[in-house]
């Protein structure tokens, strides 16, 4: 039986440098969206961002279609692609499922207490406390994100992980205010959920997980004059 063998040259390189180009440009995005440099219902136009990261049409095209697909960006027929604004009813249901999972998974991952994980927990908490005193915003960003991410898999349950992702690039929309204003904050209360994952106490995780969230969002809302309920 004869194989052909798989492709390689040019296009194939050329394939996985739009790729990496994409990745790129998706994170730098991200980050301007997430610290609030980039506001809601700004316009993306590919031609000026292109411009501004020195890359092609091509993977900035890409990149949208990533951040669109986690929700941070709106894609609209003869408009093109703007930064997804919530209305206050889409952040008051986004923040009620996600204080719900968050409570969950910290319920999980207190009953699991893996250890490697507690220990890379602990040291993002380090890094996080660091950011909050310097006030370095693309760091907390990266920092939460990692830590929430973290204490996903801390949960060990796949189907809530692959949930919890999507729904939280959504309400980092909602929170996109809290990012400085609030670290000092949200890291002293990470701190209180780790400790309380450590200790294997499940009531006590879920509960300041849960609480964890509806705070950030009482913030958010009071930064942009909304009641919260």
């Amino acid at each position: 039986m004869n194989h052909t063998p798989a492709r390689s040259g040019p296009a194939t390189s050329l394939g996985r440098e739009h790729a990496s180009l994409a990745e790129q440009a998706a994170r730098e995005l991200r980050s301007a969206i997430l610290t609030s440099r980039r506001k809601p219902g700004e316009r993306l136009v590919e031609d000026r961002l292109s411009e501004e990261m020195g890359v092609s049409r091509v993977p900035i095209r890409e990149a949208l279609r990533m951040l669109a697909a986690e929700g941070l960006v709106e894609v609209q027929p003869r408009r093109g692609a703007s930064v997804a604004k919530v209305s206050p009813q889409l952040a008051r249901d986004l923040v009620e499922v996600r204080a719900t999972l968050e409570g969950l998974n910290a319920r999980l991952a207190a009953r699991h207490r893996e250890p490697g994980i507690v220990a890379e927990l602990t040291h993002v908490l380090k890094d996080g406390n660091a950011a909050a005193r310097t006030q370095d915003v693309n760091e907390l960003v990266r920092l939460n994100g990692a830590f929430h991410d973290k204490l996903a898999e801390a949960g060990q349950n796949s189907i809530l992980w692959d949930i919890m992702r999507t729904l939280r690039e959504r309400t980092a929309l909602v929170f996109a205010t809290n990012t400085a204003n609030r670290a000092r904050q949200d890291w002293d209360e990470h701190s209180r959920i780790l400790a309380a994952v450590i200790e294997g106490d499940e009531e006590l995780a879920a509960m300041l997980a849960a609480r964890h969230v509806h705070r950030a969002a009482q913030a958010a809302f009071a930064a942009t004059g909304e009641a919260a309920d």
